[in-house]
């Protein structure tokens, strides 16, 4: 068995899907133009991960209202402090740091959506 993707589904698909595009540097390898609008969003890697989508079907969550510890999407960065502060510019709030090891820094941010997002700088990356 092989991972392929993590779905979330938000109350505005398209551009939710576009701030990350945008700000983080995914592409949309699946794009629909009609409801329920999905995204399929891919890494640098190419590898897809993540679909967005808007269906009303089930209710939208507040994720501005879950904890970061219930759910967040997590990214391996090389500087997190810089990437933090380009975040904030972007829309980003931040909501807290840990350091859990040397070398290793961990940054909770809520992108403008409210969803939860980590900056990974590891001493020891997983890859």
């Amino acid at each position: 068995m092989k991972f392929e993707h993590y779905a979330i589904n938000v109350d505005d698909a398209a551009k939710v899907a576009d701030w990350y595009i945008e700000n983080c540097g995914l592409t949309a390898r699946v794009a629909m133009a009609n409801a329920p609008f999905t995204r399929f969003l891919a890494d640098d890697t190419g590898r897809v991960f993540i679909e967005l989508y808007s269906n009303p079907s089930a209710p939208f969550p507040d994720y501005a209202e879950m904890s970061d510890l219930l759910y967040h999407l997590a990214f391996e960065v090389a500087d997190a402090g810089a990437e933090k502060e380009r975040l904030m510019a972007a829309g980003c709030s931040f909501v807290e740091e840990l350091n859990p090891q040397e070398g290793s820094r961990l940054i909770m941010m809520r992108d403008p959506f409210g969803i939860a997002l980590q900056l990974c700088q590891r001493a020891n990356p997983f890859n």
